[in-house]
C-alpha cells in the first residue's frame, strides 16, 4: 500500500495531509483505508485535541480518482458495483469515525475541492478557505450521485435548493460564495492559510475538549430529534461536563477572573 497521507504531530494538533498533489490528492483505494484508519488512531489518542485536514501542494482534493473508476469499467456491471461498494463502505466508516470523534476537525482548503473533497469540507467541524479556493460536486459530470455524506452535510450547510443546483448543474462556488452560503467559516489570503489553521487548531486544542466531543455528539443529533429529545441530550450532556476537571476549572477561572486552563479531561 502505497504511504498517500501525512501525520504530523505538533504539541495536541496532528495535522493530517492528504499526499498525492500529482493529482490533486484524488481519492484513491490506499487513500481510503488510510484515512480510516489513521482516523480511528487519532479519535482515541488523548494527546491529540485538535486535527487539522489539507492537501498538499496547491489544491485540497479533486474527488475520487477516476483512473480508478476507468479501470472499473473492464469488470462485469455486478462485478464493478462490489468493487464499488466496498470503496465506498471503507469511506464511509471514516465518515462516520470523523464526525464522532471527540477532537474538532478543521478543513483547511486551497485551490480545487470537489466531488469527494466537498464531502469532506461539508463534513468536517470548521472549515478556513484560502481565496484561492473553489468548490465543485462534480458527482453528475462522471454520471453518479454524492458519496461521503455529501447530500447529509451539504444541505445543512447550504441549503436543498443550493445544493440541488450546485449537484445538477455543477454550478461551483468561490470562496466568497462559499463563506456567504455558510459552507465554510472564514476566507484568508492564500499566504496565510497556514498560519491562521494552526493558530485555530492550537486554539482549540486548548480548550475543553471532552465539552467538544458533546457539542459534536448533540449538533449530529439536532436534526432528527424531537425537542424533547434533544433536550434531554443537552441535560446529559451538561450533566456529564459537569463532573468534568475542565468544567471546574472553568467555573474557578471565571470566578478569580483569570483565564481558565482546560486539559481536556
Amino acid at each position: 500500500m502505497n504511504q498517500v497521507l501525512n501525520v504530523d504531530r505538533q504539541a495536541a494538533v496532528a495535522t493530517v495531509t492528504l499526499n498525492r498533489p500529482s493529482s490533486l490528492n484524488a481519492l484513491d483505494s490506499d487513500m481510503s483505508y488510510q484515512l480510516r484508519d489513521v482516523f480511528r488512531d487519532l479519535s482515541g489518542d488523548n494527546g491529540v485535541r485538535a486535527v487539522i485536514l489539507q492537501g498538499a501542494g496547491d489544491h485540497f482534493m479533486a474527488g475520487g480518482d477516476i483512473a480508478y473508476f476507468q479501470q472499473s469499467l473492464d469488470l462485469e456491471p455486478d462485478e464493478r458495483q462490489a468493487a464499488v461498494n466496498r470503496l465506498i463502505g471503507v469511506v464511509h466508516e471514516f465518515i462516520s469515525i470523523m464526525r464522532s470523534m471527540p477532537q474538532p476537525v478543521i478543513a483547511s482548503v486551497r485551490g480545487n475541492a470537489a466531488g469527494f473533497g466537498m464531502s469532506l469540507v461539508a463534513a468536517s467541524d470548521l472549515a478556513i478557505a484560502a481565496e484561492s479556493a473553489r468548490f465543485t460536486q462534480a458527482y453528475c459530470q462522471i454520471g453518479t450521485s454524492p458519496d461521503g455524506g455529501n447530500t447529509f452535510f451539504l444541505p445543512r450547510a447550504i441549503g436543498v435548493k443550493r445544493t440541488m443546483a450546485m449537484t445538477l448543474l455543477n454550478e461551483p462556488l468561490d470562496a466568497a460564495q462559499a463563506l456567504a452560503t455558510g459552507l465554510v467559516n472564514r476566507v484568508v489570503p492564500d499566504d496565510e492559510l497556514e498560519t491562521v489553521v494552526s493558530e485555530l487548531a492550537r486554539r482549540l486544542s486548548h480548550g475543553p475538549t471532552r465539552a467538544y466531543a458533546n457539542v459534536k455528539k448533540l449538533l449530529n443529533s439536532t436534526m432528527s430529534n424531537t425537542l424533547q429529545q434533544q433536550l434531554d441530550a443537552e441535560q446529559e450532556s451538561f450533566s456529564s461536563c459537569s463532573t468534568s476537571h475542565d468544567f471546574s476549572e472553568g467555573v474557578t477561572a471565571f470566578m478569580e477572573k483569570r483565564k481558565a486552563e482546560f486539559n481536556g479531561e
